[in-house]
């Protein structure tokens, strides 16, 4: 039987099969852009030596300049899944996570021995954030916004809500950059406690690099980064944060995010019979009738979804499906179609 930690463990990619028509990683693109991967290349003939302090103040006073913070308010991260993994260094009492959401910092969390109370939002109430469900004892809470695998996009004000003297508050703001200006982001924000946590892979096809940054209060930082080995982070990522933070960078993720808006919303409309909630991320959380037949007929037929019992309330027969252009979203459907058919 499969444990429960197994089940927190799986993601899109282990969905998407070599050879399948991909949907179930929300990850924009297959590869760098041409100018991200030039900048990549001319980084690689600094690997013969250790990443300088000068290069990780470089990435971080680029990180604090796109976000209207500090340099000693950005750490760096080996991936934004690392900054999960730091959490239990705060050595908090009492966990909530608001659910459903990524899983990896309930697994971090647990691995470390810090007791998780589960969050449940509900679909009846479109997901939205009820504050009065973090227990008042929590003195760490942990949401996604805009949050995967719902695409729901919480007020900023609502999350604010739950910072409080003596409490961690952290904010999974991977996805922020695809909608377009970042609406509720509290990335520049400065709240008693706050941890935001921003990744690259998303926009910019670096899912193999492991690249992100943490924003907050330097004294929090600091006890994250206490255990860190040295040189936590490569050359190679301190190159993409900074290329990626970067004006032109961020002027150009803004097009993007902007662009995939009349895609998302395409894939809503196709599939509005099957929509939980109305998507504000690239991706869409549906339901359909017997769930894990439909999600092999789909591949059996070459395409992978992402499915959705892995996220704690929710079932077998919740799929995740990420946006893409018309053409290939279309394809998608005409092969959902004929599956939700078979029996």
């Amino acid at each position: 039987m499969t444990s429960e930690r197994a089940l927190l463990r799986h993601h899109g990619d282990v969905d998407a099969a070599p050879g399948l028509v991909d949907f179930a990683v929300n990850v924009r693109l297959p590869r760098p852009p041409a100018w991200l991967r030039d900048r990549l290349v001319a980084a690689l003939d600094d690997l013969g030596r250790y990443p300088t302090d000068l290069a990780d103040l470089t990435a971080r006073r680029t990180v604090a300049e796109r976000h209207g913070r500090t340099p000693d308010e950005v750490l760096v991260l080996a991936g934004a899944a690392e900054g999960f993994a730091l959490l239990p260094a705060l050595r908090p009492v009492l966990a909530a996570v608001v659910h459903p959401s990524f899983t990896e910092p309930e697994v971090a969390l647990a691995d470390a021995g810090v007791p998780v109370h589960r969050v449940p939002l509900r679909a009846e109430d479109g997901y939205a954030l009820r504050s009065d469900l973090v227990p008042d004892e929590a003195d760490l809470v942990v949401i996604g916004n805009p949050t995967n695998p719902t695409s729901v996009l919480h007020p900023a004000s609502a999350i604010a809500e739950l910072a409080r003297p003596g409490r961690v508050l952290v904010v999974d703001e991977a996805f922020a950059d695809t909608v377009p200006g970042e609406p509720e982001s509290l990335a520049g924000a400065r709240l008693p406690g706050l941890l935001v946590l921003r990744s690259l892979t998303k926009t910019w096809g670096l899912a193999g690099l492991r690249a992100g940054y943490l924003l907050g209060d330097p004294a929090l930082l600091a006890r994250l980064a206490h255990h860190r080995p040295q040189w936590p982070v490569g050359s190679l990522v301190l190159e993409a944060v900074t290329a990626c933070c970067e004006p032109e960078a961020v002027a150009a993720a803004e097009l993007v995010a902007e662009e995939t808006v009349p895609h998302t919303a395409h894939a809503a409309r196709a599939l509005a019979d099957l929509l939980v909630v109305p998507p504000r991320a690239p991706f869409l959380l549906i339901t359909v009738p017997d769930g894990q037949r439909v999600r092999e007929s789909l591949r059996d037929k070459g395409f992978a979804v992402r499915r959705g019992d892995t996220f704690p309330g929710l079932t077998p027969d919740h799929l995740r499906v990420a946006t893409r252009p018309p053409t290939e979203f279309d394809l998608l459907v005409d092969a959902l179609r004929v599956a939700l058919e078979e029996r």
